[in-house]
């Protein structure tokens, strides 16, 4: 299939040229039929390194986690329908349970790979490990190595200011239940696992080298301050995951990190939780790469809202090349020969009316489905 008539964003920048695809890979010469997509525009399709908008295919309601495998069909096709040919799944291994349990990765990972050869878009699980959990970094360990998972952040979310000023944690109870455990149950877990802090250090060094011999890569989430980057980066943790102040993500960029920032962030004008502000981030040159975070149509707004103009083509490098860039995916990410043909389309609208993942249609609407389809 050749795509004419359509502003393409090359590796140049944005050029009205022929596209051509053939094999699932973009190809240097015409192939198969011709379709033309007069005023659109052909963007590499995105790579997102970080989203948990799935639980809600999984579990649409708490507790009812029956078939991952309709849950990950559903999936796919929202994914492409945001321009998402590349899917990093955040999923926790985590003390909070349910969905963020052990038991609910175990699941995820082993239904993963039964689903993988009936999706369309590219979908790999990143392990979210809480630090705490140091009893278990030997298992961790040899679930990343035999699920091949390539992407481990560390992430703490034991509420150690509550606990230090001895009181109960805030929706205490909520999440308790959410857990399957009681109240009670549930603060004890916490007190235990706070009370290994001192322990924590020497076994994520370990932990971080046996990742560094398995060629995994290795991010930190929410870090707080220079002084928290620089800890991560002494462990070999080169990503910085929605750093929460300027000066934690200066510090990243300072030292060749990468930062990854929350799309939804720039596309609501400031952070929900009322933390660092990822336009200004942005515009600081203080960003590698925006991503879901827990909304899928958010990428694609995000670089309209920072490129209005251009209909965010300007800033799609922070979508698709950038994220690439971080993982050391070479196959993807851009528009040139021998890539893979990950394609995520803009009608004349500006709205995303196709995604085309390994050359496979994988969505399309409107304009883009007429001129595909006829």
């Amino acid at each position: 299939m050749t795509l004419t008539a359509a502003r393409v964003l090359t590796p140049a920048g944005p050029e009205e040229t022929p596209l051509a695809i053939a094999g699932g890979v973009v190809v240097d010469a015409p192939a198969g039929r011709e379709v033309a997509l007069s005023g659109c525009t052909v963007l590499p399709g995105i790579v997102d390194l970080h989203g948990d908008g799935f639980e809600r295919h999984l579990a649409p309601r708490r507790g009812l986690v029956s078939d991952l495998a309709r849950g990950l069909s559903a999936l796919d096709a929202e994914l492409a329908a945001s321009g998402i040919t590349t899917a990093v799944l955040a999923q926790f291994w985590s003390w909070e349970g349910g969905m963020r349990s052990p038991d609910f990765a175990r699941k995820l990972a082993a239904s993963l790979a039964e689903a993988r050869p009936h999706l369309l878009t590219d979908m790999v699980i990143q392990l979210r490990l809480e630090t705490h959990l140091v009893g278990q970094f030997a298992e961790v360990a040899e679930f990343v190595e035999r699920h091949g998972i390539g992407y481990v952040v560390y992430n703490d979310h034991l509420p150690h200011e509550a606990l230090r000023k001895g009181r109960n944690p805030p929706r205490l109870t909520g999440q308790a239940l959410k857990s399957g455990r009681s109240p009670e149950a549930h603060l004890a877990l916490i007190r235990e696992l706070a009370a290994r802090g001192p322990e924590v250090p020497g076994a994520l060094a370990e932990l971080s080298q046996r990742f560094a011999a398995m060629g995994v890569q290795l991010g930190s989430h929410d870090d707080p301050d220079p002084e928290r980057r620089a800890m991560m980066r002494g462990l070999g943790v080169r990503i910085s995951e929605f750093p929460e102040t300027m000066e934690a993500a200066r510090a990243a960029r300072d030292a060749g990190d990468a930062v990854i920032l929350g799309a939804p962030n720039v596309v609501r004008g400031g952070s929900h939780a009322g933390k660092m502000d990822a336009r200004a981030a942005v515009a600081e040159g203080f960003c590698d790469a925006l991503v879901s975070d827990y909304h899928y149509p958010a990428p694609a707004a995000a670089a309209a809202a920072l490129d209005p103009a251009g209909g965010g083509a300007g800033a799609w490098d922070l979508l698709s090349a950038g994220p690439a860039r971080i993982m050391g995916w070479t196959d993807r990410g851009i528009l040139a020969p021998g890539q893979r043909a990950d394609l995520a389309i803009l009608g004349p609208s500006g709205q995303i009316e196709a995604a085309i993942a390994a050359g496979r249609i994988a969505f399309a609407r409107g304009a883009v489905a007429q001129a595909l389809f006829g």
